[in-house]
């Protein structure tokens, strides 16, 4: 607890004095967002030229290759360091194992290889799980209403190895299967590929935030039950910091905490505890209500945004997964 020291006291300490123009907040102001702490998500799906908007994500749109391509320049150009990707897979590819996933020419791997080639620079950041790849919705292979954490590791290993032999960078479990960390960092090791990062989603909630991404990437009509057997309980805190100390000791190298705005008392535990690289998703229910918000000005645009990003840096995130990436950029860029 901080403890006030007896000689300053009102009046001699006035507060607000610092506080009483521009220049002098800024002088003292603790926390900073900057371009180099913005990781743009984007939605890729099949085809050229298009931009495919999604209904409840105003702004946000699934767009094919091409324009992945323009996105990554905009992000390079503008200071972003990173993109995250996530497929959007035609229905008639998806199965009960979600093998689409395993194909060396699927959405993902095409996407990551020309991005590379267009954009070399850029950071890529991409999703390791099953659920756009299953018709099941789920995130593992199911089986009597089960899923069954061994034989998902395996496919799980073999997609990691596939999207670093792409040209991904940064690779992403958000599956929360147990022990899966460790194999995928040794599978990467076995391959060749010990430069590629792992960004685990360490303490991923099962959480009611998830909606308008579901619509995104087309799971959310398909999803059988729920995922509360391998997604964290909201009500827990404690195992957030278990699940991260596991997966560090696994072979993080830096740990993602999902969602955002929710949980940011695990956040500041997590960072407080570990000091290791510690990411944050401003996830898709998170960024809807402020967008809807701004878009029947209940909120102001500028203020409202920055205000959400600033509450991650404040709490302790070394970067932040938002769908507000792009203006967040051109804002700051205007600075």
């Amino acid at each position: 607890m901080l403890k006030i020291n007896p000689n300053r006291t009102f009046p001699n300490v006035r507060m607000r004095r610092n506080r009483k123009s521009n220049w002098s907040r800024r002088l003292v102001s603790e926390n900073y967002l900057n371009l180099s702490d913005i990781i743009m998500p984007i939605f890729v799906i099949e085809g050229s030229n298009i931009t495919q908007p999604i209904l409840s994500m105003p702004g946000i749109n699934r767009i094919s290759i091409d324009r992945v391509i323009d996105k990554a320049k905009f992000c390079y150009d503008i200071g972003i360091p990173a993109i995250a990707l996530f497929p959007v897979i035609d229905q008639s590819l998806k199965s009960e194992d979600g093998s689409e996933s395993l194909k060396e020419n699927n959405l993902i791997c095409r996407t990551i290889k020309s991005i590379k080639k267009a954009v070399p620079h850029i950071g890529i950041m991409s999703d390791v799980a099953l659920d756009p790849y299953t018709n099941h919705g789920h995130d593992g292979i199911l089986k009597d209403n089960e899923i069954l954490n061994d034989k998902t590791i395996d496919i799980l290993c073999r997609q990691a190895v596939l999207q670093a032999d792409a040209g991904c960078d940064i690779i992403a479990p958000s599956d929360m299967m147990d022990g899966r960390i460790g194999r995928i960092r040794n599978a990467l090791e076995i391959e060749g590929f010990q430069k590629t990062q792992i960004m685990s989603y360490a303490a991923k909630y099962s959480s009611s935030f998830y909606g308008p991404f579901r619509d995104a990437v087309g799971s959310a009509n398909r999803l059988k039950g729920d995922k509360k057997t391998y997604q964290m309980d909201p009500k827990n805190t404690q195992e957030a910091l278990h699940e991260v100390a596991l997966d560090i000791s696994e072979g993080a190298d830096m740990i993602m905490i999902k969602p955002g705005l929710p949980y940011l008392d695990i956040l500041f535990q997590v960072k407080s505890s570990f000091k290791i690289p510690t990411f944050v998703y401003q996830v898709s229910g998170e960024y809807s209500m402020i967008a809807n918000a701004i878009k029947n000005n209940i909120l102001p645009k500028k203020d409202s945004i920055i205000e959400s990003l600033i509450a991650f840096k404040r709490a302790g995130a070394n970067g932040i997964v938002t769908y507000f990436a792009e203006e967040v950029a051109l804002q700051l860029s205007k600075r």
